[in-house]
């Protein structure tokens, strides 16, 4: 029998499992504020409405640098600033 043109995945080390589970939550202290920085119609309705758009590289590598000093969420950031610009332009 011959040798499958492709490696098998593997499963997660527990070490990246627990990686994963830090970075999908925020990681550190933000992780425990996950709750809080959802996005409003998240933690009101459980429905969502995709919404995408596109950055420059730059544009992007800043906003998610800044975010993570602030220990926040980029989806929590733009919901935070649609939530507040339809609200003073609507």
């Amino acid at each position: 029998m011959s040798k499958p043109p492709f490696k098998m995945p593997q499963r997660p080390t527990p070490a990246a499992a627990r990686l994963d589970q830090w970075v999908t939550a925020g990681g550190g202290e933000a992780a425990a504020a996950a709750p809080e920085t959802a996005p409003r119609s998240e933690r009101e309705t459980g429905k969502l409405a995709r919404l995408t758009i596109d950055l420059t590289p730059e544009l992007h590598a800043r906003f998610k640098a800044t975010c993570a000093i602030k220990g926040t969420k980029m989806i929590a950031e733009v919901t935070r600033f649609i939530e507040d610009w339809t609200q003073k332009n609507g």
